[in-house]
């Protein structure tokens, strides 16, 4: 999969008059330690801008299937493709403004419109391989987003939903931006930052 995001991004950057700089990938359990610091499995998958690598908590996926209900091998595709989106953002510059953002007591959607702009990115490497996949991968990719949405995520361990407190967006959220990069292909029509926050 990891190869996969390398070719699509690299012919996107391309035609854009870029060069895709490939991030690496690290595959652990238990924690592990990165330039953004020392990581534990409730963290889950991340990716850390500092040293532009791809950190995948292999658990993780134990527990998408277990816990979270969202098994299958394109599942596993679609987080990998969604922390990829989040080198994608790096690059170009995405992630460092919202950075900045960080202490303002609207951050949080901020947060959230990254997430969910990196799940569009990862909708959008889903379209260019669209001929390698089935519905039933498509499925699979809509039902992890759905069971990783704030909300579900809250309401299963909190018993309640707490709208203020979301960092990456609610299933339906999450749901429809990777959709719309399925559907548009298109790295320009993703801005998730430009749009009123009840619009998302």
């Amino acid at each position: 999969v990891l190869a996969d995001t390398e070719d699509t991004w690299s012919a996107i950057f391309e035609q854009a008059g870029h060069r895709y700089e490939e991030p690496s990938l690290v595959l652990f359990t238990g924690r592990v330690s990165s330039a953004c610091g020392l990581a534990s499995s409730a963290v889950g998958p991340f990716y850390c801008p500092a040293d532009k690598k791809v950190y995948i908590d292999l658990a993780f996926f134990d527990d998408l299937q277990s816990r979270h209900g969202a098994s299958g091998d394109f599942a596993q595709a679609y987080v990998i493709a969604h922390e990829v989106g989040h080198h994608v953002q790096n690059l170009l510059g995405i992630s460092g403004k919202v950075s900045a953002m960080r202490g303002r007591p609207d951050y949080n959607q901020y947060s959230v419109r990254l997430e969910l702009q990196a799940d569009f990115l990862a909708g959008v490497w889903a379209q260019q391989n669209r001929r390698y996949l089935d519905h039933g991968d498509i499925e699979e990719a809509l039902r992890a987003a759905n069971r990783i949405g704030d909300d579900a995520i809250q309401a299963r361990t909190q018993g309640k939903v707490v709208p203020h407190a979301f960092t990456h967006g609610t299933s339906e959220q999450r749901m429809r931006w990777f959709g719309r990069g399925l559907q548009s292909g298109r790295i320009e029509d993703g801005d998730t930052f430009e749009m009123p926050y009840e619009s998302l």
